[in-house]
């Protein structure tokens, strides 16, 4: 299948039906908001992660006393998702437990992402159905990057300003894995100024207190970022590279030294059988 588009008369979204994954989010200036999935830095571009955020100890989780092998983040970014419904604004994918995935996640499972245009941002949101007679642990984000600098933003400095005017304590991964350690924030009365060097111990993680809504900015050109149901946040970008990932979870990599059972990784989800789980966020373009 190509990749799907979907747009009004200010934001184009273009997704693939690879992880459902967006591959641009152009207004109608021509200026692309999203990372371009530079090989050379990160393919990705705004992967959904299900049915973990993270790693797992030895690339291994154990389910119902059963090690299943499970890669970072999970398998949904690198499956085929099936078109269910679109518009000229919107589009529906879907992702089905079968053979393959119950040889790694033995459970019958419904995953759909919807994308949606709305003014001059779109919409992301997942919902996860278990269809399985007993219960399901999972976890579930999102990791979209955006360009950095902004457009027409070269040479400006670029801020994250959180919505709660809050400092959470950050985390640090060792191996991919979450160090039990709690640091001091680098967020001032819920403001952080971006540097390449924040990053060069890997990703920012902050388990609890950033909220659900954050800008990101500089000059006059902002990203307004808000989500739903995603109680853990990260930032992230790799040394060289022109973007910035705002990475909102529930649940997050196993603990170094932690358990390597599913149902145990700290911050997940479970859903009871015939449960459903909705998670989302949005972006709105400034400027």
């Amino acid at each position: 299948m190509n990749n799907i588009r979907i747009g009004n008369e200010h934001v184009t979204v273009e997704i693939s039906p690879l992880g459902s994954e967006m591959q641009s989010i152009t207004t109608s200036d021509g200026q692309d908001w999203l990372w371009d999935g530079d090989a050379a830095f990160w393919g990705g571009r705004s992967p959904v992660l299900f049915p973990i955020v993270g790693r797992a100890p030895d690339d291994h989780v154990r389910i119902e006393g059963v090690r299943y092998p499970m890669g970072q983040h999970g398998f949904a970014r690198r499956s085929e998702f099936e078109l269910v419904e679109r518009g000229t604004d919107f589009c529906r994918m879907a992702l089905r437990a079968g053979q393959a995935s119950h040889s790694i996640f033995p459970f019958d499972f419904l995953l759909e992402l919807e994308h949606r245009v709305e003014g001059r941002g779109v919409s992301v949101t997942a919902e996860v159905t278990n269809r399985d007679h007993r219960p399901m642990p999972f976890g579930i984000g999102f990791h979209p990057a955006f360009v950095w600098p902004l457009p027409g933003c070269a040479g400006l400095e670029h801020r994250v300003v959180l919505d709660n005017g809050g400092a959470p304590e950050l985390v640090r991964l060792s191996g991919g894995l979450v160090q039990k350690e709690r640091l001091a924030s680098p967020f001032r009365a819920g403001e952080l100024v971006l540097s390449h060097e924040l990053f060069a111990a890997d990703a920012m993680l902050f388990p609890e207190g950033a909220g659900a809504g954050l800008t990101y900015a500089a000059g006059d050109k902002a990203v307004r970022f808000t989500w739903e149901n995603l109680p853990n946040f990260a930032l992230w970008s790799k040394a060289g590279a022109e973007f910035v990932c705002l990475e909102p979870w529930h649940g997050t990599a196993a603990e170094v030294g932690g358990s390597d059972d599913l149902s145990e990784r700290p911050y997940g989800d479970v859903l009871g059988p015939g449960a459903t789980g909705r998670y989302g966020f949005r972006v709105e373009l400034v400027g």
